[in-house]
């Protein structure tokens, strides 16, 4: 994926600011030593510190408004703490993400789950990749990995979107050559 930070994404939803390029491993000819540094940072917080990241594949369950309705009301009602309940520890991951549910925040002003569909075929959109302002809450071990110390960052690689947004891609699942939509709260 390659994204423009210098064109503000919320205005430019399925343009040319993000493209996605699909490519194979075993086509890859020569790994670089060293990323590459940008000739330009307009915002340092774009930018991830070197580290090592360690993907692993979790089980999320989705938000309740994807729910069938009886469902989600008996979860509901034993469900007290959003935080460590339902919703903190078992829905919805947080962190940057390949794939997985959608945050439950992409909503219209009628209440309901908004479908983000593709501006070039209108077919709703799949959840591709999220970038979360953090890998985990950090008052709770929900979603913490193991082996991660009690007072270890819950943003490792830096990389802020704004305070405390969440930047979610949509990919068209008809063409993956058509732009991604893209969500930002």
């Amino acid at each position: 994926m390659l994204w423009c930070p210098f064109i503000d994404i919320e205005d430019q939803s399925g343009s040319e600011a993000v493209q996605l390029r699909w490519r194979r491993a075993a086509d890859v000819a020569e790994v670089l030593a060293a990323a590459p540094e940008p000739a330009y940072v307009g915002t340092d917080e774009l930018v991830p510190v070197p580290c090592v990241l360690h993907p692993e594949q979790v089980r999320e369950y989705p938000a309740e408004h994807d729910l069938d309705p009886g469902l989600a009301g008996r979860i509901g009602s034993w469900d007290e703490d959003g935080d460590t309940g339902y919703r903190g520890a078992l829905s919805v991951a947080p962190g940057w993400k390949a794939g997985g549910w959608a945050a439950p925040f992409t909503f219209r002003d009628s209440g309901g789950p908004e479908e983000l569909r593709c501006g070039q075929c209108s077919d709703v959109g799949e959840p591709l990749l999220t970038l979360d302002h953090a890998e985990w809450n950090a008052e709770t071990v929900s979603w913490r990995p193991v082996e991660e110390a009690h007072d270890a960052s819950t943003t490792p690689t830096e990389v802020s979107v704004g305070l405390g947004s969440t930047l979610q891609f949509y990919a068209c699942p008809t063409d993956p050559r058509h732009p991604p939509v893209t969500v930002m709260q």
